[in-house]
């Protein structure tokens, strides 16, 4: 008499790689509730830069406010009272002890400009989000627009990341009037 075949054995699923960068959305203007999945965005947004940037392990915080919370910081960091869309505020030399994941430092991202701009320039709010995350993120990495030369290296690396993840080049109006 011949055995029964076995049963198939099921394999375990495979657990998902660990994100390299670890991600805390600080929520600190009620404005942001009304637009759902904010913060999935944002994690999309940084995830493809850092994998596009070769990131090794980080981890950074993104707080969404209002214009009048980055109109401070804005004042008292850089000088300039006036709102803007976001700031970068880069942890220097990682924060880590030496173990674990170094700690690369805040993204700040104001409501009221990010939408306005957003209406101004017939672009999904989304996007623009997703633009601004990018953004911040490559200047905590060490990216700057301080020249001619490193503004267009930064936003070479900003539309390969948007484009990567499906959002049209920011950009393009801008040069298509130049």
């Amino acid at each position: 008499m011949s055995k029964p075949p076995a049963p198939a054995r099921r394999r375990k699923p495979a657990k998902p790689a660990p994100k390299r960068v670890q991600i805390e959305v600080l929520v600190r203007s009620a404005r942001w509730r009304k637009q759902r999945g904010t913060k999935n965005t944002l994690k999309r947004a940084i995830y493809a830069a850092a994998k596009a940037a070769s990131t090794p392990r980080a981890e950074l915080a993104i707080v969404l406010c209002n214009d009048s919370a980055i109109r401070a910081l804005n004042r008292d960091w850089r000088g300039q009272n006036a709102p803007t869309n976001v700031l970068s505020f880069p942890a220097g030399t990682p924060c880590n002890g030496g173990r674990g994941t170094p700690y690369i430092g805040d993204i700040v991202i104001a409501y009221e400009t990010t939408a306005r701009e957003a209406a101004a320039e017939g672009k999904p709010f989304k996007n623009h989000l997703t633009h601004l995350a990018v953004h911040g993120f490559l200047h905590l990495l060490g990216h700057d627009h301080e020249t001619d030369r490193d503004a267009k290296r930064m936003e070479r690396l900003e539309r390969t990341i948007l484009a990567g993840i499906g959002v049209p080049d920011p950009y393009a109006a801008r040069d298509a009037g130049a």
